[in-house]
């Protein structure tokens, strides 16, 4: 229905151009003269032009778009070149070339617009760059490139959505901390769990006899050579600091600045070599197993570079259901922005398991805590709880602020 109503309006146009042509003659045939003719006279090339301009296709436009990356953080400048090419010569007067823009995209400020008016007349190639300040953490998809056209007199427009499809992904910004491990807190007062390190490239302080469930690459040769029995080396003992990271995906305004701190604390504790599971819970379930590394951060940032606050459940609630998964001795850390009775309940359930847990509650520069969330965050101390507000901004403070402590 719309592509008939669009063929019968652009017939009307035609019949308007014909019916002016003929008017214009008919005034010249009875009124005579000089200046009737010249009207006339003048009138057809551009009544001509008209014509052919509902002639020309527009699918002659080729259009390719370059980017300046494919990946991009949250924050930094986009540029956007877009190429366009015609194999026909035919004279335009205008063209008006627009990027068709997600609505994420439209809220920040361009230095140069996505939306230019171009006089291309007979040329085949024609450039416009433009450009974006910063842009949002998330996937982009940038669909299509709108094109029009028309005659001088605004009688015939021409309009065509070319396809041009580029998606890339924008992460989320990160603030470079210097982590420091906290030592896990119990009713009894300070502690930490010790395990042996269970790694080939540790160091070797000694030697004992061999017992089931030695690996086979712990076995020292020489030394079993020399007292005629199967040895196997001794490793230095070292703090276990495995961490299981939860993240809060309820609704907040406060969601941009939780993704930047969770990115943040996730680099900083991989860069000093610990093991990281995190768990973030939302419309989507992703749980990624306690790893170490450059390939765990990526898995990571992919997943934040997409996440969005969309969990129908409480954050209380799906943390108290996960914890329950976890057996081995971790420090568990929650980022969240909610502070209520749900919170204190939740703390109270880790107390319970003799947890080491650490809460960051992040809020917007310049926000104020309530009467309510401060009775809350007290309650939750109680609990020998690491719990600290940390503002926008203040991200890189957060652990020296600790070690001042």
């Amino acid at each position: 229905m719309r592509k008939l109503f669009r063929k019968l309006k652009e017939t009307g146009k035609l019949v308007n151009i014909f019916l002016l042509i003929v008017a214009t003659f008919v005034y010249a045939m009875f009124q005579g003269g000089f200046v009737s003719w010249f009207l006339f006279y003048s009138f057809i090339p551009f009544g001509l032009y008209s014509f052919a301009l509902t002639i020309y296709p527009l699918k002659d436009f080729k259009l390719v778009r370059h980017m300046n990356q494919t990946e991009y953080v949250a924050g930094e400048k986009f540029e956007a070149t877009i190429v366009i090419k015609r194999k026909a010569p035919f004279p335009l007067m205008y063209i008006i070339i627009e990027e068709l823009l997600p609505p994420q995209f439209k809220k920040y400020e361009q230095s140069k617009q996505s939306k230019v008016l171009l006089f291309p007349w007979f040329k085949r190639e024609l450039t416009y760059k433009y450009e974006f300040d910063s842009i949002s953490r998330g996937e982009h998809l940038l669909e299509g490139i709108r094109i029009k056209t028309g005659d001088l007199f605004g009688l015939i427009e021409k309009e065509t959505i070319a396809p041009v499809r580029d998606q890339f992904l924008v992460y989320p910004q990160y603030v470079d901390l210097v982590y420091r491990q906290l030592e896990s807190r119990f009713e009894q007062g300070m502690t930490s769990s010790i395990v042996r390190l269970q790694r080939d490239t540790a160091i070797a302080v000694g030697v004992r006899d061999y017992t089931p469930g030695d690996r086979f690459s712990w076995i020292d040769w020489k030394a079993s050579a020399r007292r005629n029995n199967i040895m196997t080396k001794e490793f230095e003992q070292q703090q276990s600091h495995d961490v299981v990271l939860f993240m809060d995906r309820t609704k907040s305004t406060h969601f941009e600045q939780i993704v930047t701190f969770t990115a943040s604390l996730t680099k900083a504790i991989l860069r000093k070599g610990a093991q990281v599971a995190f768990i973030s819970i939302g419309e989507d379930q992703t749980v990624f197993p306690l790893k170490d590394g450059e390939s765990q951060q990526q898995v990571i940032y992919y997943h934040l570079a997409k996440v969005k606050d969309d969990s129908p459940l409480p954050f209380s609630q799906i943390v108290e259901s996960e914890m329950k998964k976890v057996y081995q001795p971790v420090t568990f850390m929650l980022v969240t922005s909610e502070l209520s009775d749900d919170t204190i309940h939740l703390v109270g359930r880790f107390s319970m398991r003799n947890a080491d847990l650490q809460m960051f509650v992040i809020k917007e520069k310049g926000t104020q805590l309530t009467q309510d969330e401060i009775s809350v965050l007290g309650a939750i101390r109680k609990h020998n709880v690491f719990a600290k507000v940390v503002y926008e901004g203040h991200f890189a403070d957060i652990f020296h602020e600790v070690r001042k402590s």
